[in-house]
């Protein structure tokens, strides 16, 4: 009678992961939005080449953070980077469809595109990442 059951401390585990997880990302979409409205508005450059540019600046800052932080990994740099960089470029292929489909077909202003395309990458790489690229191999 001490303590929650297994699974409910295994559902209280998991959303903490999570929370850190989404909390770490949101350092690394701060630096994608940054890196995406510097390009657009004094680039010139079109908004899905820019969302491309800064997934690609935000998802280096979220690699390290998950590393250390989030999952707490002692997966070495060269196997985990290599597994998150395919999670991420899967990421990168959601997140492109849906901003180019926000815009080009359904013309939503480019932040909003990118605030949906956000939600559901996040989704993505938390399972991928938590499943696969820092999955701690069975003692």
């Amino acid at each position: 009678m001490g303590g929650p059951e297994p699974a409910t401390g295994a559902k209280f585990a998991l959303l903490k992961q999570f929370l850190r997880f989404a909390g770490a990302g949101a350092i690394g979409t701060a630096v994608q939005y940054v890196v995406l409205i510097l390009l657009v508005e004094f680039g010139s450059v079109k908004a899905v080449a820019a969302s491309f540019t800064g997934f690609m600046c935000g998802a280096l800052v979220n690699y390290f953070l998950s590393h250390r932080y989030v999952f707490n990994s002692s997966a070495p740099h060269r196997e985990a980077i290599f597994k998150f960089l395919i999670v991420a470029v899967v990421g990168l292929g959601i997140n492109t469809m849906i901003m180019a489909a926000g815009v080009n077909v359904f013309q939503l202003h480019y932040l909003l595109a990118q605030v949906i395309a956000t939600g559901l990458v996040l989704l993505w790489n938390f399972a991928g990442n938590r499943s696969w690229t820092f999955r701690e191999k069975s003692r």
